[in-house]
């Protein structure tokens, strides 16, 4: 297994005994090995895929694009476990460099090195000859990827899990689908969009922000406020075992994200107009909300991958009641009980028995972890992925499997397209349109001549919207508006500011120094 001891020997901070008494480790730990992921060609198609189990599915040069589709699917449900390993985290990759562009500019380079060239030429090219954790993390980064729970990378027994973690984010390089040719334009999706006929839109938290809803992941969203809640990990506050053991802790703070009511964004409406002008495959959606619903997204063309608030079940006898009935209780931070079990709960209370702590609570049907995913989705899913014309996916930075998997599913010849603050940096979409969601499906519809039904349509139309492109090759551009590009220029003049007077002080110092 050459590159697998190319890999191991080049880690240079582990004791002998690593390679040594370790050895028949490393190669279980590699038994999916670097060695057999292939050498990949621009046309995408793979000689073998490594599965997770490290058995290696062959095919020849002349399959077809179907069985390179089924193929890819393959590896990625058997890998989908490998999302508890690493995550895609652009927030931790641009810690590679100051430099975003730069940043973004080599990452891009280094995924099409590996596919390009393969996994030995991409490892003797970006990993050096004596490498530390450090140095692995950072390659790991550079693919678009980050290790979880992982504090001190050199340390020795994280190494293994380092070059694992590596494997992973290789295998999910070369198994992601190539951009398209020739389609890398705003003008281009536009046209498409016209054309579609079966559009498949996958949405996250990030179209509901404009209403106040926090989203999950970002520097100010619902798990960065929750760290006063005392749990290791504020993912915890969606665990069905926590939940059962202390349900107090999720209805503590069920009310900073409660769907508001009645109303919904331009970008929901967009979604309805898809719908509307029988161009609508499915909305496969993330979000919790139901906003879906309230904007009138028929429920056959919907499918909440999480569930909703739509609905409560009580966690004892499964008595469900709509979601709004329990939505005062949320609001004044009370377990919501269900009527059915209030009798006997109340009546274990009272003398003092004991009781599951959640017994007779009411639970709003959005999926925990620790809960599957709908029915539905995957009963859908395989039709819908063979049959969408156009992939948009919108306000998701794709990092929960097996939702995040979709995107590889969809055959190669699907165009897709991304609508987001921020650029997914291990997805290779054909278009990427960064900014505001509400200001960017503006813009879209109007280029396609299409009014939005919505109050706020025409004012964010007219609040100056400008294009900028930042990447012609990765058809990447961003949507601003005059508001936000003055905020920007007034940042950029502080930013100045406090330069220079750094550097005035250093001059200070080194004239004092002279004296």
């Amino acid at each position: 297994m050459l590159e697998d001891s190319f890999l191991v020997l080049k880690v240079n901070h582990a004791p002998p005994d690593l390679y040594n008494n370790r050895a028949s480790k490393i190669q279980k730990v590699l038994h999916s090995s670097i060695n057999s992921i292939p050498k990949r060609s621009s046309s995408a198609n793979l000689n073998s895929i490594p599965k997770s189990n490290g058995t290696v599915i062959n095919n020849t040069n002349n399959n077809n694009n179907n069985n390179n589709n089924n193929n890819n699917n393959n590896n990625n449900n058997n890998d989908s476990d490998s999302d508890k390993s690493f995550s895609s985290d652009e927030h931790y990759a641009n810690n590679i460099s100051n430099d975003n562009n730069n940043n973004n500019n080599n990452s891009e380079r280094a995924r099409n090195h590996l596919k390009t060239e393969g996994s030995m030429s991409f490892l003797d090219q970006y990993l050096p000859s004596r490498a530390s954790g450090d140095d692995i993390v950072k390659i790991i980064m550079l693919l678009g990827f980050y290790p979880s729970d992982i504090k001190d990378y050199n340390n020795e027994q994280h190494i293994l899990h380092l070059i694992k973690c590596l494997q992973k984010a290789m295998n999910k390089v070369l198994t992601s689908r190539n951009r398209l040719n020739n389609f890398s334009t705003i003008d281009n999706f536009v046209t498409k969009l016209l054309n579609a006929k079966k559009v498949l839109v996958l949405t996250g938290a990030g179209i509901s922000t404009s209403l106040g809803i926090p989203d999950f992941r970002s520097s100010k969203g619902f798990y960065s406020r929750l760290t006063n809640l005392g749990l290791s990990d504020p993912q915890e506050v969606f665990d069905l075992n926590t939940f059962h053991l202390d349900p107090t802790i999720f209805y503590s703070i069920a009310d900073m994200i409660l769907p508001p009511n009645n109303i919904f964004t331009p970008l929901h409406a967009f979604i309805k107009i898809l719908q509307d002008k029988g161009k609508l495959l499915r909305n496969y959606t993330q979000n919790i909300d139901n906003l879906e619903s309230i904007v009138g997204i028929n429920p056959d063309k919907l499918i909440q991958c999480h569930g909703s608030f739509a609905t409560a079940t009580c966690q004892t006898c499964g008595y469900q009641v709509k979601g709004s009935l329990i939505f005062d209780d949320i609001r004044k931070k009370n377990l919501a009980i269900c009527v059915r079990c209030e009798k006997k709960r109340n009546e274990l209370l009272d003398n003092a028995r004991s009781m599951k702590p959640s017994f007779g609570v009411m639970k709003p049907d959005i999926t925990f972890f620790g809960e599957a995913l709908p029915e539905r989705f995957h009963d859908y899913l395989k039709k819908d992925i063979k049959d969408c014309d156009l992939l948009i996916c919108i306000g998701t930075s794709l990092k929960v499997a097996p939702v995040s998997e979709i995107v590889n599913k969809i055959p190669e010849d699907v165009p897709q397209i991304l609508i987001n603050r921020d650029e997914v940096k291990h997805c290779q979409f054909d278009i990427n349109l960064l900014g505001y969601c509400d200001q960017i499906i503006c813009y879209i519809c109007d280029k396609l001549g299409w009014k939005i039904p919505h109050e706020k349509y025409n004012s964010i139309l007219n609040s100056g919207l400008e294009v900028v492109t930042l990447n012609s090759e990765t058809g990447t551009y961003e949507i601003t508006d005059e508001n936000q590009r003055r905020e920007r220029a007034l940042k950029e003049e502080e930013n100045d500011d406090e330069d220079d007077e750094d550097e005035d002080d250093d001059d200070r110092e080194n004239d004092s120094d002279s004296d």
